[in-house]
């Protein structure tokens, strides 16, 4: 037994003396946000937006960790379109992501996919367009949807807290309204100066309907999650629209201890549920606007 355990701690060693330096090399060509506790690599010539987001992981982390008693552990890539297929095989550059080996994907600059987003500003009601106006328009008058997608950072770091927290989340979608519940929890209470840009696009983008998507019904994203999320990004965004708001307006009738009751919730039990069943533990124990996103979808 003890030349047995000796072999084993050998291969142990031999193993981390391989595996460190092969992460290390894995990110040579990126570059690491240095003094910060969470690891931040980005593309050349995207240190700034690396920094921004780099910092707000870290305030987030914080802020929910005071909430939840819960700190995920997590690394963040802030990647160029050439360096995207060179770290995730996700196929929409620009889709922000959280992979199986705790990492956040998030895109670096403008690209196609936030750009498809983009409203004709003249179909839009006056209210509505001034709104989108105020909320995304950056560097030289241009609209651009970056300071909406800059805090899908948060709604991914959400996603390492519920899988690493151990959380049955008993349906897909809901995986999807805990991550933007924490994100519209940690931007109102800790950057409220961030809600127009946080609300304003999703809210457009359900005013606009749903002509042209295949997929509308919460049974049917359950049923075709990964299809419509890697096949049909403006449907999925759709879907996630939907959901935004719906944290939205679970936030403004409960506030913070939502959050903190859905995730007591979702921890209580790993058994599968109906949604007779499911609906019931979010009245009784969350709150009766969560059970109404399946309820009244």
């Amino acid at each position: 037994m003890y030349s047995y355990c000796k072999k084993l701690l050998f291969l142990v060693l031999v193993s981390l003396t391989f595996h460190f330096p092969a992460i290390a090399r894995q990110y040579d060509e990126l570059h690491l946000v240095k003094g910060i506790d969470t690891k931040v690599y980005y593309s050349t010539g995207h240190e700034q937006r690396a920094k921004d987001i780099a910092n707000r992981i870290e305030n987030a982390s914080a802020y929910n960790y005071k909430l939840l008693g819960f700190k995920a552990d997590v690394m963040v890539l802030v990647l160029s379109n050439d360096d995207w297929s060179k770290h995730t095989s996700f196929p929409v550059y620009g889709m922000p992501h959280y992979t199986n080996n705790k990492t956040l994907i998030i895109a670096a600059s403008d690209n196609d996919f936030w750009k498809s987003f983009l409203p004709t500003l003249e179909k839009l009601p006056a209210s509505l367009a001034e709104q989108i106006k105020k909320a995304y328009i950056v560097n030289d008058r241009q609209l651009s949807m970056q300071p909406f997608f800059d805090l899908l950072a948060i709604h991914e770091l959400g996603h390492a807290f519920h899988i690493q927290g151990g959380l049955t989340m008993q349906r897909k979608w809901m995986g999807e309204l805990f991550c933007n519940l924490l994100l519209h929890t940690y931007i109102a209470g800790r950057e409220p100066g961030l809600l127009p840009a946080l609300t304003a696009f999703p809210e457009m983008v359900v005013s606009a309907g749903t002509q042209g998507f295949s997929f509308t019904t919460l049974d049917e994203l359950e049923k075709n999650y990964e299809l419509i999320a890697t096949q049909h990004p403006k449907n999925y965004g759709w879907y996630q629209s939907r959901l935004h708001v719906a944290a939205k307006n679970i936030y403004n009738r409960g506030g913070k201890e939502v959050l903190v009751k859905l995730w007591k919730a979702l921890g209580s039990t790993s058994e599968k549920m109906n949604d007779k069943q499911f609906a019931s533990l979010l009245k009784r124990k969350v709150n009766k606007s969560v059970a109404d996103v399946m309820l009244k979808w």
